[in-house]
C-alpha cells in the first residue's frame, strides 16, 4: 500500500493511477497531516471497457429517425443559407 500526501496526489495523480493499472500498487492512500483521508483503488476490470468494438455502435438501432424529419431539416437549413446576408 502506497501512502502519499495531498500535494503528491494532486501533482502525480496520473502516475498513481498508472501504478494501479499496472498492478505495481494495489492501493494508494492519500494522507493529510499524517491521517488517511482517501484511498485509491482500481475498479474491477468488468467495469472498464477498453475494447473499442464494445463501445462503437453501442446505440445502434436505439435511435430511429424518419426520412421526413431529415427532409424538413434539409430544406430548413438550405433556407437559412439562402436568406443569409453573409455571402
Amino acid at each position: 500500500m502506497l501512502q502519499v500526501n495531498m500535494f503528491e496526489a494532486k501533482s502525480d495523480l496520473s502516475k498513481l493511477i498508472r501504478m494501479l493499472e499496472t498492478h505495481k500498487e494495489d492501493t494508494a492512500c492519500i494522507m493529510q497531516n499524517g491521517v488517511q483521508i482517501a484511498k485509491l483503488t482500481l475498479t474491477s476490470q468488468s467495469n472498464l471497457s477498453n475494447d473499442v468494438s464494445q463501445r462503437i455502435g453501442i446505440a445502434k438501432g436505439e435511435l430511429i429517425f424518419s426520412d421526413e424529419l431529415f427532409d424538413s431539416l434539409d430544406s430548413e437549413i438550405a433556407d437559412m443559407f439562402e436568406e443569409s446576408d453573409i455571402f
